[in-house]
């Protein structure tokens, strides 16, 4: 009768093995992982296979494309200035790090894949600079063979015109 009340062995790691994928939360959290992994992992490639392809032209010499930080943000580096960050003038576009609304976050991804889809299709990429911004970004103006891309961004749908001052919602 002792071999009925014995303690049970601890699972095999086979056991645990299917315990683990019969638990809903190990499909949640592999989700998670995956959809964070892509929001960061993704633009991380796009933006390193501009900056290996793609340089910008600028009375200061040329600089490289590193990272689209937003729709209308840039991480560059030029040969004077080191790595700087760069806001593009003309537009804008919803706000990638701060949303007020899920709907804005959404924007937001949305310009900045825009802008990266640009920079990508474009042979001729130049920019003036003029002058910075209370952050200290340089402002910027990028034209894309010839065209201004705060014009190609807001006639897409992704930014508005913008010149400074208070700028409106997006949720």
């Amino acid at each position: 009768m002792g071999w009925l009340f014995r303690p049970a062995r601890p699972a095999g790691p086979l056991v645990r093995g299917l315990r683990r994928l019969a638990d809903p939360r190990f499909y949640l959290k592999s989700v998670i992982v995956l959809g964070l992994g892509g929001l960061v992992l993704v633009p991380t490639v796009a933006d390193l296979v501009n900056a290996g392809m793609k340089t910008v032209a600028s009375a200061q010499g040329d600089c490289r494309i590193l990272r689209v930080v937003d729709g209308d943000t840039l991480s560059l580096i030029c040969p004077e200035d080191g790595m700087v960050s760069a806001r593009l003038l003309g537009f804008d576009t919803p706000e990638k790090f701060a949303p007020k609304c899920l709907a804005e976050f959404i924007a937001a991804e949305k310009a900045a894949w825009a802008l990266r889809t640009l920079i990508q299709k474009a042979d001729r990429l130049s920019l003036k600079r003029q002058g910075t911004d209370p952050y200290g970004r340089m402002l910027v103006r990028l034209e894309l063979d010839g065209v201004d891309v705060a014009r190609a961004m807001i006639r897409a749908g992704h930014g508005r015109q913008y010149g400074g001052g208070l700028r409106g919602t997006w949720c």
